[in-house]
């Protein structure tokens, strides 16, 4: 029943609307306009081809776009106006043909889909120019004082020293209706954005769309109509190197990085194509304070990220990564001019929520379209002998073609994808214009939904931002109202963490980072968005499972990911950070002491987490407990002692032979303590006791004993480990030096000398 009301409902107001009748129906099946049934476009069903008689064969591969524009037979709309009665108007633009904030192909057939349009609202209505603007009409209460000022005689006030004349205003003439409406049309209109777009921009409300995988974004690139690309691999800093293309030795095979030999070639072509690659780190103000902290952070970065390229890092230079903010504008200039001065096509690639649209925005080279030179009429050579007009103006044309071409535009290679085709991976270029509107920038994972090309440099090249690739699932273990605390929007300047044993750090309810090392304190520093808590082990897994007797402790997690927590891996804190956590014991402009002498380590590593940020974790140990006993040297120690050392035999008592300043030669030297190091260990008494112990348990190892710690996550997924980056060195609260206090023992005596004073005075006038 519901189903055959709606249908009676919709046909009754297509027919009011386009002043049909069942009779009109019957004898003429004309089809309605295509803005507002997209999916009858030619090609989409199985219509009959009129020239040719035959059915048109349908396409299994999917279409990206769909009809905007509207037409020629069809370009009436249904006046949505405040009055009751329907009018009609007539279209006289048409909807763009991709939404210029997601990329996504205009559509007007399925709500809540990138690129919809509701034909009801006022914007794509004034865009179609279905209706006029407003004009600015004055308030009410200006009216109101008018009003009531009218029947006031202003001359007499003024005699009585009330001036009421600023209060009146004088109505300018209104414009006629002629001269506004042709200024209205003439004024340019910005494009309006999709029903999606808007509700992000404007409410902070959107669904993701399906992402794409690596070998569709491959094939994208490889429909480019440019020669020479340019890759641009945008990495976050939040977790960094976490945010990598999963398969990247797939993309090194058609555009290979330059290798540390000195002859290697600086780019390589494929299939016809120069294809290089830069990676570029976005959100570095998350990283420090300063610029300068961060550009002192390149080597720290490039070898982090040597160390995630795997086997194929190893031989590269590794001299084509950048670390910009988009935010602060550090290094953004010169990004945006080296996009510029190259040309050709630069693609932006990376995962979501990366920051490529912020940093799209940021280095696209805006106001600086190349205006046409005029045009240059060569000297041609006068000919010696008479030549004919055809051969004259030949001759003409191709030293104008030497010339140059004035308008600077590439011409057209057998690449170039047609603006018409529906089946290209690759969407048509926006109209080239001064300054053009940007992608919009989001929080949400996936804002963009489709290439976008915007040219620049009167066709130099074209900057293309591409749909990112599936960073995670781990919004979808959150509740929707704290999905958006997930991304790191500033730099974290975090608290010190104190886990001693039998504690544990949770972040946010749902991530859990136990120490396993017994009788050991950890340091742990989150720099997340998302808050952290410590408490007892045993009440950190309550909370984390959501169970009935857990503590008051907001868990952001939903109630069905407490059974799917899983351990996410063990790390040892396997990076020695004794040299930078030291001070200036090891400061060479302090003690100036070496580490090797020193008798504890400091150990430390960055868990990362995937979208968030990471967690710093700093352990200190004692050097003989950390290091154990090279067994070799143990077992070859314990079967031959070495022998006792007696330095008095057969030595003349009256014979130096080190410079020592004691008081008779008779006098024997103190006994002179020597720096604990890593051989002390072999004075250990407990190395034999431990060294079987392991054995016997089948973990004997000559591996140092790093500190250990277990990170439970939801699916144990969304984890990670790298080398420490000391970021707790610049980024820990500054210690605001109070001022410092009046000293009041001067003052006493000013304030006693003053008083006597006084007294005197006092005196004096009786």
């Amino acid at each position: 029943m519901r189903t055959q009301a709606g249908r009676t409902l919709s046909s009754r107001w297509l027919g009011r609307v386009f002043g049909l009748d069942r009779s009109s129906i019957a004898s003429n099946s004309a089809p309605p306009p295509l803005y507002l049934c997209p999916a009858l476009r030619p090609g989409s069903l199985a219509t009959v081809n009129r020239r040719h008689g035959r059915p048109t064969q349908i396409h299994s591969r999917r279409a990206l776009h769909v009809q905007a524009a509207a037409s020629p037979d069809s370009t009436e709309m249904p006046h949505a106006g405040p009055t009751k009665k329907s009018t009609t108007r007539h279209m006289a633009g048409t909807l763009p043909t991709q939404c210029h904030g997601c990329g996504a192909f205009s559509q007007t057939t399925v709500p809540g889909m990138p690129g919809h349009f509701d034909l009801t609202r006022k914007a794509v209505r004034l865009h179609l120019g279905l209706v006029q603007e407003e004009e600015s009409r004055p308030r009410k209460h200006d009216d109101i004082v008018q009003q009531a000022l009218s029947g006031l005689d202003l001359a007499q006030m003024a005699r009585l020293g009330i001036n009421l004349r600023s209060l009146v205003t004088e109505r300018k003439p209104e414009p006629a209706p002629v001269a506004h409406a042709a200024a209205a049309a003439a004024a340019p209109r910005d494009p309006p954005l999709c029903d999606r777009c808007h509700a992000l921009v404007y409410h902070h409300t959107g669904n993701s769309i399906a992402h794409p995988g690596l070998d569709s974004l491959r094939e994208t690139i490889e429909e480019s109509p440019y020669k020479y690309n340019h890759i641009y691999h945008v990495l976050d800093a939040a977790d960094f190197p976490m945010s990598l293309l999963p398969k990247i030795h797939e993309f090194l095979d058609f555009m290979p990085l330059r290798s540390q030999n000195r002859r290697a070639m600086t780019g390589k072509f494929y299939h016809g194509r120069r294809m290089e690659m830069s990676f570029i780190i976005t959100r570095s103000d998350l990283l420090a304070r300063k610029k300068e902290d961060v550009d002192s952070l390149m080597p720290y970065l490039r070898e982090t990220l040597r160390d995630a390229l795997g086997r194929a890092g190893k031989e590269i230079r590794l001299g084509n990564v950048r670390c910009v903010s988009a935010k602060r504008g550090w290094w953004t200039k010169e990004l945006k001019k080296e996009i510029f001065d190259r040309g050709g096509a630069g693609w932006m690639v990376g995962k979501v929520n990366v920051g490529k649209s912020r940093l799209f925005e940021a280095v696209f080279p805006q106001g600086k379209m190349l205006l046409p030179s005029p045009p240059t009429h060569p000297k041609l050579p006068l000919p010696s002998e008479p030549q004919d007009t055809h051969s004259q103006a030949k001759s003409a044309v191709e030293v104008a073609l030497k010339a140059g071409n004035p308008l600077n535009q590439p011409p057209p290679t057998k690449h170039m994808p047609a603006d018409d085709d529906q089946f290209s991976l690759l969407p048509p270029a926006q109209p080239e214009t001064m300054y053009p509107k940007m992608p919009i920038v989001s929080s949400l994972p996936g804002t963009t939904a489709s290439p976008i090309r915007v040219p620049f440099g009167n066709g130099k090249g074209e900057l293309i931002d591409l749909p990112g690739l599936s960073r995670g699932d781990l919004e979808l273990h959150i509740k929707p109202e704290h999905r958006a605390s997930l991304v790191m929007p500033h730099r974290i300047t975090p608290e010190q963490q104190v886990l001693h044993p039998g504690r544990s750090l949770l972040l946010g309810g749902f991530i859990r980072i136990t120490p396993r090392t017994p009788d050991l304190v950890f340091l742990a520093y989150a720099f997340t968005p998302i808050a952290p808590h410590v408490s007892a082990t045993d009440k950190a897994i309550a909370i984390q499972e959501h169970a009935p007797c857990a503590p008051n402790v907001e868990n952001i997690a939903l109630p069905s990911t407490g059974p799917k927590i899983k351990l996410a891996g063990t790390f040892p804190l396997r990076y020695d950070v004794t040299e930078h956590k030291a001070g200036p014991i090891t400061r060479k402009n302090a003690l100036n002491i070496r580490v090797d002498r020193l008798p504890y380590r400091v150990c430390a590593i960055d868990i990362l987490i995937e979208g968030c940020g990471w967690v710093e974790i700093v352990a200190q140990m004692r050097a003989k407990e950390l290091y154990p006993l090279p067994r070799e040297a143990m077992r070859t120690r314990q079967s031959h002692p070495p022998p006792p050392k007696n330095h008095n035999l057969n030595k003349d008592p009256t014979r130096l032979d080190t410079l020592d300043l004691l008081s008779s030669p008779n006098e024997e030297p103190a006994k002179q303590t020597q720096p604990r190091g890593l051989m002390e260990a072999f004075r250990d008494e407990d190395a034999k006791e431990r060294l079987e112990e392991e054995e016997e348990n089948g973990e004997a190892s000559d591996e140092p004993n790093w500190p250990v710690v277990d990170v439970f996550s939801p699916e144990g997924r969304f984890v990670a480990a790298r080398r420490p980056m000391n970021a707790w060195e610049l980024n820990k609260p500054r210690e605001v030096k109070a001022r410092p206090r009046r000293s009041m023992r001067g003052h006493k005596k000013a304030m006693k000398a003053r008083m006597r004073g006084e007294g005197v005075v006092s005196s004096s006038g009786w």
